[in-house]
């Protein structure tokens, strides 16, 4: 397919900017994957939909406030994204300069710390710096927005742009279906009996690279790490066992699924560069929770995958006449199962 084919109009003004005041105030886009059906609800009736057999499967991993600012020797002012964590004082970092250091060069970083370029690799770099990596960004980072927010990152972001079951840190994007939910929503769900799972995958920048093939499956993305366990495995197969539904929150939390499935569902640790588009063969995953995603990008893509591409480019063009919200910040979609042949 080509990358035209998942192109949409999108207003700006419905680019959320800010998150809404309760994590659960969001509204649904219910997409039926058997007949194409469209349903507009709010995010707390996803808790009426889900049965007491099935897995909900969450993304813990934490943001990082990656985002940090500098001065390369000449003077010359950058900006710092982290991709990700190399090592205790080493990362890979897209950065933002006139001109771009070279290996062997030094950067003095706002906060009071100094970062060696050890390499370059394609549009990245690996820095190592005199002291700690994790800290120094707790202490002097930001949080890393996405471009389409436009606006600096406020203070109330450190906790809005995480989700309340965060707990391992290493991502530089938040996975954003999982902002939705609040320890009282938590909670109903696992009052009605659903059973919850979870798995690791840090989101990397590459989240955000635009697909700059015409052809799509010339696309190639980043690799981001990756933690399935064995007891999540076993939560999976009991669920199907008892004719449950695996209820993935996130293209994150789909990736790292089908990317532990391909051979049978094992567990995974490591990096998984999984692209999904339309063609593919789901194998753990039965329903999706998700946000909109960009014109043209991989997750949209992802998401046209799973329901069809007919289905979800109508379910877009619905929810842009329907003034939802879109992006991180924005508003969700229950994608209920997947599309028939």
């Amino acid at each position: 397919m080509d990358r035209a084919d998942f192109h949409y109009e999108l207003p700006p003004e419905l680019i959320a900017q800010e998150p809404l005041p309760e994590r659960r105030a969001s509204r649904l886009l219910v997409l039926d994957g058997e007949t194409g059906a469209l349903d507009d609800r709010r995010f707390v009736d996803l808790v009426d939909w889900l049965a007491p057999s099935d897995l909900l499967v969450l993304n813990d991993t934490r943001v990082l406030p990656a985002r940090l600012t500098g001065r390369k020797a000449t003077g010359g002012r950058l900006e710092l994204l982290l991709e990700r964590v190399l090592g205790a004082r080493a990362g890979r970092f897209q950065l933002r300069a006139s001109r771009s250091p070279k290996p062997g060069t030094g950067i003095e970083l706002d906060g009071g710390a100094t970062a060696l370029v050890m390499a370059r690799r394609g549009d990245l770099f690996d820095l190592e710096l005199d002291c700690e990596l994790e800290p120094f960004l707790e202490a002097h980072g930001a949080v890393p927005l996405p471009p389409y927010i436009d606006r600096a990152p406020e203070a109330a972001d450190r906790e809005r742009y995480q989700t309340v079951f965060a707990e391992k840190p290493g991502a530089v994007a938040a996975p954003t279906a999982g902002l939705h939910f609040d320890a009282a929503l938590l909670e109903a769900i696992a009052a009605k009996g659903v059973d919850t799972g979870r798995l690791t995958l840090h989101v990397g920048a590459g989240t955000f690279s635009p697909v700059r093939s015409e052809r799509i499956e010339a696309h190639r993305l980043h690799a981001e790490r990756v933690e399935v366990t064995q007891a999540l495995c076993d939560k999976v197969e009991r669920a199907k066992r008892g004719g449950g539904r695996v209820v993935a929150v996130g293209t994150t939390s789909v990736r790292a699924l089908e990317a532990a499935a391909r051979e049978g569902l094992t567990p995974l640790t490591g990096e998984t560069d999984l692209f999904i588009h339309p063609g593919f063969e789901f194998r753990a995953v039965d329903a999706i929770v998700t946000n909109f995603h960009l014109p043209e990008s991989s997750l949209l893509m992802l998401v046209a995958a799973f329901a069809g591409h007919g289905a979800t480019m109508r379910a877009y063009r619905h929810a842009v006449a329907e003034r939802y919200r879109f992006f991180s910040y924005g508003d969700a979609m229950l994608l209920t199962s997947p599309a028939g042949p």
